[in-house]
This record gives C-alpha cells, sequence and structure tokens, in this order.
C-alpha cells in the first residue's frame, strides 16, 4: 500500500538538509539517510499540496537507474537496509520505499544536465541565440527537435525559492577546474546516452535529463542525489512525439500546464492544486515507474 509523506519525522536523527522534494539526515559513519518526501516543487517553489506517494515511486525509479548504470559510474547507495537506521517507534512503512541509506560524499557545485532533444530552457536559449549553454547549434531547428547529437549543458544549483542558470562549460571549468567539470560531462552524455537507448526500447522518448555528483575523501566521482527521475527528467511517450510541439511528458507537466492559467508569479507561496490535477499527475509517475522499470504500485 502506497504511504503519502510530506515532511518526516525522525526524533533522534540529525536533519541536515530540506529541500524541495528529500530530508536529508546524518547517520554515523559518513553516511546519510535520504527521504523522498511527496513535496512537488514547480517553477522551484514547493507547493502546498503533496502528490501520494510520489517519493516512494520517485526512489523506486532512482533506485531501478542506480543499479542499471553502476558499470558507467559508482552511485552512493550503500545497500544497508533502511529499517535499520529509523529511530525506535519509527513507522517502517512509512520510509521503506522512499528512503535510501548514502554514503557521505561532498556535492560537486553544478547541476549536470544532458540534452538530446531541443525543448524547455534549451529550446528558449535557442529561439534567441541559436546556442544552448554557449553550443552553437544548426540553423532552423525546431520545437522538440532531435538533436545531431547529444550535449552537455550545466546549471547553476539554485537555494530552495531560487532559480538555477544555465552556464556554459568554460564557466564550469572556472567553478570546479578543468579535470573535474571533464569527468563530469563525459559521466552525464554516457549515462544519458544509456538510458536514451533503454528508454527507447520501452516506447519512451528521453528528451534531456539532470543529474548531481559528489566525491569521497578520495576524490573518486559518484553520481548521488535522484537519478532519470520524472521530476529530474524529460520523458515522452514515443507514439506522441511530434517535432514542432511541446510533447506531453511522465512528470508534472499536469501541474505546470495547470499552473500557467493562474494568475500567479512563480514566486512562493505557491497555489493549492486540484484534486483531478493531483490524480492525474500521480498516475503519470506511475505509469513511468511501470514502463521504465516494471514496477507497478497501488
Amino acid at each position: 500500500m502506497a504511504t503519502t509523506l510530506t515532511v518526516s519525522d525522525l526524533p533522534g536523527l540529525t536533519l541536515r538538509h530540506r529541500g524541495k522534494v528529500r530530508d536529508v539526515y546524518a547517520l554515523p559513519g559518513e553516511k546519510l539517510l535520504i527521504v523522498a518526501t511527496d513535496r512537488l516543487s514547480a517553477f522551484d517553489v514547493v507547493l502546498p499540496d503533496p502528490i501520494p506517494g510520489k517519493g516512494e515511486m520517485l526512489c523506486q525509479i532512482s533506485n531501478f537507474w542506480f543499479g542499471r548504470t553502476a558499470h558507467i559510474i559508482p552511485n552512493h547507495l550503500t545497500g544497508i537496509p533502511v529499517a535499520e537506521v529509523l529511530p525506535p517507534g519509527t513507522d517502517v512503512r512509512l520510509y521503506a520505499q522512499r528512503a535510501v541509506v548514502t554514503k557521505k560524499l561532498k556535492p560537486v557545485p553544478v547541476e549536470a544536465i544532458a540534452r538530446g532533444y531541443l525543448i524547455g530552457s534549451g529550446w528558449k536559449d535557442y529561439q534567441r541565440t541559436g546556442r544552448v549553454s554557449g553550443i552553437a547549434l544548426p540553423d532552423g531547428l525546431r520545437q522538440a527537435e532531435r538533436l545531431p547529437q547529444p550535449i552537455f549543458t550545466p546549471s547553476t544549483k539554485a537555494a530552495v525559492g531560487d532559480h538555477d542558470e544555465n552556464i556554459d562549460f568554460d564557466t564550469m571549468v572556472r567553478m570546479i577546474g578543468a579535470e573535474l567539470a571533464e569527468q563530469v560531462r563525459d559521466a552525464t552524455l554516457r549515462l544519458y546516452e544509456f538510458a536514451r537507448d533503454y528508454a527507447a526500447e520501452r516506447g519512451i522518448i528521453l528528451a534531456d535529463t539532470k543529474f548531481e555528483f559528489g566525491l569521497d575523501a578520495d576524490g573518486r566521482l559518484y553520481v548521488m542525489d535522484e537519478m532519470l527521475t520524472p521530476d529530474s527528467s524529460r520523458y515522452w511517450p514515443a507514439d506522441q512525439y511530434q517535432v514542432g510541439t511541446s510533447p506531453p511528458s511522465y512528470d508534472k507537466q499536469f501541474v505546470r500546464d495547470y499552473l500557467e492559467t493562474l494568475d500567479w508569479d512563480k514566486t512562493p507561496p505557491g497555489p493549492h492544486l486540484p484534486a483531478e490535477v493531483i490524480e492525474r499527475t500521480r498516475a503519470k509517475y506511475a505509469e513511468a515507474l511501470w514502463r521504465l522499470a516494471g514496477i507497478s504500485v497501488d
């Protein structure tokens, strides 16, 4: 049975960070407990209404992809069961499917984005400049068109309530150094291409995706946080894809579309969502989990 959790509460554990979706707790031995809640953010604003079971679905999709891509790059998972680290008296059912025990890593301070299709902020940049994150693209490309080859387009990591900003690769090099920047770019594109091909076999287009990386004490690079979820990726049904339009997606597009109809300036606090929008959004997450990982939810 799916659970609903908007804000985690784990007495005795130190809360390190409460993000847009995830709550992070410190554990002994340089480890963390990461809890995926059912909070929903849109336009970088956390909305007041949760999507029931979303955190469980996101966590399971991430874990599926972490397992599938371990041959490309190591990930932050330790394999330690969540039940072993929860405080006494905690309802294990609330956390079993939505939390993971991970290595404590030093985050790389950029969002690592791979784009295979021209959509979203990349499409807006291209319309204005003919480039995306400083990368020149051919003339005459249309909205949602597949790019000649995937491109790496990093962005800054914004605090809750702020907006990420696209940057070019040279700016990233100045921020973190050339060697690490090239490692992150290479890993991002390899992960994207692997997932794109896997999804294509299941009738899904992976248009773009965002990764987060971290370093251990020895400077080894890991992929961390979430991975290839509908929150961090743009998935389209292949049978509904059409160049020149924005295809429907397996994510919170219902929410974005609804919010665009409101007189809201995209700053906190966010508006409440109708029940129909919540349910249709939940159904899209569930469909993505089933089609990609073969996992069904109630």
